[in-house]
């Protein structure tokens, strides 16, 4: 399964991506504002995509410039954020060398397609922690509508301030099913 943007590339990961997931998952701005620790091995990031990244929808965010991963970003089951299985929640992450581009709003627009009309979803859910700005902005330019705040507990922090995000399948083709 591959999807395609304007700019980049959803494809499942190999172990071949190791070394490039690795160069921006050991990024200390990386990892703890999405809720995970800096990567501190190639080793440790094939670990990764053979377990975490192994799971269906999940995707390296290729870029077609550089033909690199550059990020990763899928579905993910999120606490409030799932209910069987017609609602899962988006996740990703972006290296900081391709941040301020757009590129993720980008990505999100096409998973929000392919999660209504491929996987039949019938809400998508996106969150970010309170002091991540730039995640914010990414789910507020995807149309997403602010539903909660509650702590959530992390690898970094007791009880950290989550903002909770979701987008109905009726929402979605309102705003004509807009893909990036």
């Amino acid at each position: 399964m591959q999807l395609e943007t304007k700019r980049t590339i959803l494809r499942p990961f190999t172990e071949a991506d190791a070394p490039d997931l690795f160069a921006y998952a050991k990024d200390p701005r990386v990892g703890p504002i999405a809720g995970w620790k800096p990567h501190e091995s190639v080793e440790e990031s094939l670990e990764i995509i053979r377990t975490v990244f192994a799971a269906p929808n999940t995707f390296a965010v290729v870029g077609k410039e550089t033909g690199r991963v550059i990020g990763s970003a899928g579905f993910v089951r999120h606490g409030k954020a799932w209910d069987g299985e017609k609602s899962l929640a988006i996740g990703y992450a972006l290296s900081p060398d391709f941040w301020g581009r757009g590129l993720m709003p980008e990505v999100v627009a096409e998973l929000l397609r392919f999660g209504f009309e491929e996987l039949g979803l019938k809400e998508i859910w996106c969150t970010h922690y309170r002091e991540n700005a730039q995640s914010r902005r990414v789910i507020e330019k995807s149309g997403f509508t602010y539903a909660f705040t509650e702590n959530v507990t992390d690898e970094f922090f007791p009880d950290r301030p989550t903002c909770f995000y979701f987008m109905t399948r009726s929402q979605w083709e309102q705003r004509g099913g807009v893909h990036g």
